[in-house]
């Protein structure tokens, strides 16, 4: 069960559907909840509310407020729980790639909100995993990339193999008390200034 601590922001145009959404939250012991039926300058009141979790009803989502909720996605990375009415698979899609944790499609019902609460945790703490391990990867990468060309600058320049080379960054690496990959980055900077 989520923590009952959260504050939740309910974004609704329609006093009865957010009555709906705030109903059901409160009912499951979540007594911080906001909301917001203006939605001009959404992001500066989303940032300005400080929500843990996020809920929108729409009617019809068009392709405007779903980029728009990519954009509040990217900068308040919290977990977003989208209602619809009605809905496509073009449309499902870009809710998921607009960061919405749970996209719910003719579901608005008092009991359910508890369960698409924590759904919607659920597969926001996952895609944050996913997307820190593809971070880390990508970083690891990059830095295998910049040990890979300072090898070769070494190689080249000292007439060393590739073991002499490595064992030389990392020796440096050691007694400088640096990263492997800062060592590089200072040899590929060193061979740039040297050309």
């Amino acid at each position: 069960m989520p923590d009952s601590s959260f504050r939740i922001l309910i974004i609704d145009q329609n006093v009865t559907r957010a009555a709906i959404l705030e109903d059901g939250l409160r009912e499951a012991g979540h007594a911080d909840v906001v909301v917001i039926r203006d939605t001009s300058n959404l992001l500066k009141r989303i940032v300005d509310t400080g929500p843990d979790v996020i809920f929108i009803d729409l009617e019809n989502p068009n392709r405007d407020v779903l980029e728009q909720m990519f954009q509040v996605s990217r900068v308040v990375q919290r977990p977003i729980a989208m209602f619809v009415d009605k809905s496509d698979a073009g449309m499902t899609e870009q809710a998921v790639l607009a960061g919405v944790s749970a996209y719910v499609v003719d579901g608005l019902k008092k009991e359910r909100i508890s369960s698409i609460l924590e759904l919607c945790i659920s597969r926001f703490k996952a895609f944050n995993l996913l997307r820190d391990e593809l971070d880390r990867t990508r970083q690891q990468l990059e830095e295998r990339k910049l040990v890979d060309r300072a090898k070769g600058i070494l190689m080249k320049q000292r007439n060393m193999t590739e073991e002499e080379a490595y064992a030389l960054m990392r020796k440096t690496a050691m007694n400088e008390n640096l990263k492997l990959s800062d060592v590089a980055q200072s040899i590929i900077t060193a061979a740039k200034m040297f050309k």
